[in-house]
């Protein structure tokens, strides 16, 4: 933050920084949110009379998959994340080095960085697991590809911010880390017939010029051998990652077929236990049916029994009142 004086601040870095902060969080948000927010973030600065920030923000790239999670390990995992830029500087060091153990020292930067990309590599199937998604080897390969460029760059994008994957640098740019080494063509010098060297001057520049000659295409080699076992780290990194994600798609198929077969299993003995239902159920209906035509006999018994009854009653009152009419008459 640039200060005017002791007391009054330049507005325009503080603008500048909120607006470095705004866009960080854009790209921390996760993937499907981002241009949503984007477009949201563009509309306030725009209402707020920074039409110029807006128009910038307007321009931000909504990330790839793999560009998307490589920002989420800067942001989530910093310190593995710097473990990684710093096997990067071993790697360019070694290259710029002159000492006899140049080669051991790039091996064993080289083995360092691997290491790093395997252990993000793993954090980065792990967050998009997370998110929903089912990390595939080629999007796994494709972010490897991306954190080891980003560790060879001295150079590289804006951390945080990737919206596409970066590829790695060629032979040419590894050449450009080593000290003193030139991909031109040697010149030959120029001879003038006045100033001609003699044959011993000239046998030694044809010496000097070999032994030149040589020690540059050792060290081309070197590099060559350098840039191919950087791509050979690589490869191997995703090798491992496609072993893990088909030991891991494997292990969901074993998983399914294991839940396929006790729901088959689960189905047969329901349908085993339904059709025992429906046989008990018909067994059921059927005693049902014959205790209703028993108790639609017995109500008719009932019924008659009932009439009976009431005729007897009806008798016995009958005989009754006869008896008494009988007592009531005087004897004759």
């Amino acid at each position: 933050m640039k200060k005017t004086d002791s007391n009054v601040v330049d507005i325009g870095s503080v603008s500048r920084a909120k607006l470095n902060d705004e866009v960080d969080e854009l790209f921390k948000l996760p993937l499907a949110e981002f241009t949503d927010a984007r477009n949201a973030l563009a509309k306030k600065l725009k209402q707020s009379g920074r039409a110029n920030d807006a128009n910038l923000v307007k321009t931000l790239t909504k990330p790839s998959v793999s560009a998307w999670t490589v920002n989420q390990i800067y942001w989530q995992h910093p310190e593995e994340f710097n473990t990684l830029l710093a096997t990067g500087q071993r790697v360019r060091k070694a290259q710029v080095s002159g000492s006899a153990s140049k080669l051991a020292d790039m091996r064993a930067a080289l083995d360092a960085r691997r290491e790093a990309l395997v252990e993000l590599s793993e954090l980065a199937s792990s967050l998009l697991r997370e998110a929903g998604s089912n990390p595939s080897p080629e999007t796994i390969r494709r972010i490897t590809t991306t954190l080891e460029a980003i560790s060879a760059l001295a150079d590289g994008p804006t951390l945080g911010r990737l919206t596409q994957d970066v590829d790695p640098p060629g032979f040419e740019s590894l050449t450009s880390f080593m000290a003193g080494t030139g991909t031109g063509k040697a010149t030959q010098p120029s001879r003038s017939k006045a100033s001609q060297p003699s044959a011993i001057a000239s046998s030694s520049q044809r010496k000097a010029t070999t032994t030149e000659a040589r020690q540059k295409a050792t060290r081309e080699t070197q590099q060559l051998e350098e840039l191919r076992q950087a791509k050979i780290a690589v490869a191997k990194i995703s090798l491992q990652m496609a072993k893990k994600s088909l030991a891991d798609a494997r292990a969901k198929a074993q998983s399914f077929e294991t839940a396929q077969k006790k729901a088959n299993a689960e189905a047969k003995q329901a349908q085993k236990e339904l059709r025992e239902a429906e046989e008990r159920f018909k067994k059921a209906s059927a005693a049902s049916e014959a205790a209703a035509e028993r108790a639609d006999d017995i109500a008719g018994q009932v019924a008659e029994a009932t009439k009976s009854v009431e005729e007897a009653k009806r008798a016995v009152e009958n005989a009754s009142k006869e008896l008494e009419s009988l007592f009531r008459e005087p004897p004759k």
